[in-house]
């Protein structure tokens, strides 16, 4: 049996497929899987025990010619409720190709019944969670369960699956042990959040006794350089290789981040994890996007920058802290 899997967006909703590609190995154990996805989020399975070959989607190719390069394969699932992975599921022709897009997207939903054999609807859609805040959204990770149930899978698993090896460990033996950590991103500047408020949350940490760590990739170097010229930090890595930042986030006691693909690399890990999410939208990705599986708490960004609404989020974050430790 030949299964085509495809996710092309973004590296923290690969690692919540995870458990979904290792599910759809249990369940077709003989099967030769491949996935396609993007040269962004492709490091994330470049260790997977769960798939036979990785196939980078290519710029300037049509997504449904793309696909057609991989007819023949008796199942297509597309992991992502995204138009380019549709497509690419659809041009493979398979006899089974199963996907899921939103509730409130009628338009794709009336497409998908030209393209897709079987079609799973998620109940998630912003604007009716921020409504009814009590509607309860299912973790993606369970949505993307429900799509490769509907293709089949059986043997389900629910563990996020991110290898970490010895080498991986030793390259962060530099670091504090049981620190926490402080993913820097852009948005520690931005909506509900200042650069001077920022590094005076590490201050604030400093209070629960534990080393203070900050980490940062490609778009946070000038914040990662302010925090390194302002000494607030016991030490500051920055532009970690993928695996590399896996593990030093399972050295930390605790990691603290805005909600980006940090979140869920810290998951993987089983690493105790506080999310500052933004102010709008917030029941949802609360709920969609969680820490998974691992001691949590999820925290609203102020919806204004003033001292007192900065001060508050601050005493929030560092209590969330404390309570994980």
């Amino acid at each position: 049996m030949r299964i085509l899997l495809s996710r092309t967006d973004r590296v923290g909703d690969l690692i919540l497929s995870t458990p979904a590609i290792a599910s759809v190995r249990r369940s077709f154990p003989a099967a030769h899987i491949t996935l396609i996805c993007s040269r962004y989020n492709a490091v994330v399975v470049d260790r997977s025990p769960d798939i036979d070959q990785v196939v980078l989607f290519p710029t300037g190719v049509r997504p449904s010619a793309f696909g057609a390069q991989f007819r023949g394969v008796d199942l297509a699932i597309a992991l992502a409720p995204r138009d380019r992975d549709h497509r690419i599921v659809a041009g493979t022709r398979a006899p089974k190709r199963v996907g899921y897009t939103y509730a409130k997207r009628f338009g794709a939903r009336l497409m998908l019944r030209a393209m897709l054999t079987d079609i799973v609807v998620s109940p998630a859609d912003p604007g009716v969670s921020e409504r009814n805040p009590q509607l309860r959204v299912p973790h993606e990770v369970d949505q993307v369960l429900g799509v490769v149930i509907a293709a089949g899978a059986s043997n389900l698993v629910r563990d996020l699956v991110l290898p970490v090896t010895d080498a991986d460990r030793e390259a962060v033996a530099f670091l504090p042990e049981r620190p926490i950590i402080v993913q820097l991103g852009q948005r520690w500047t931005e909506k509900g959040s200042t650069l001077a408020s920022c590094l005076r949350l590490f201050g604030d940490l400093r209070a629960l006794g534990r080393p203070i760590v900050a980490t940062y990739g490609a778009d946070a170097r000038e914040l990662g350089q302010a925090v390194a010229e302002a000494y607030v930090a016991d030490a500051v890595a920055g532009d970690l290789d993928f695996h590399t930042w896996a593990a030093a986030f399972e050295r930390a006691a605790c990691v603290v981040t805005i909600d980006t693909g940090a979140t869920h690399v810290a998951s993987a890990v089983g690493t105790p994890t506080v999310v500052l999410f933004e102010d709008r939208w917030f029941s949802l990705a609360s709920q969609e996007w969680s820490p998974y599986r691992v001691p949590n708490a999820v925290l609203r960004k102020p919806p204004n920058e003033s001292d007192a609404a900065l001060r508050a989020s601050r005493n929030q974050i560092v209590a969330a802290v404390a309570a994980l430790l």
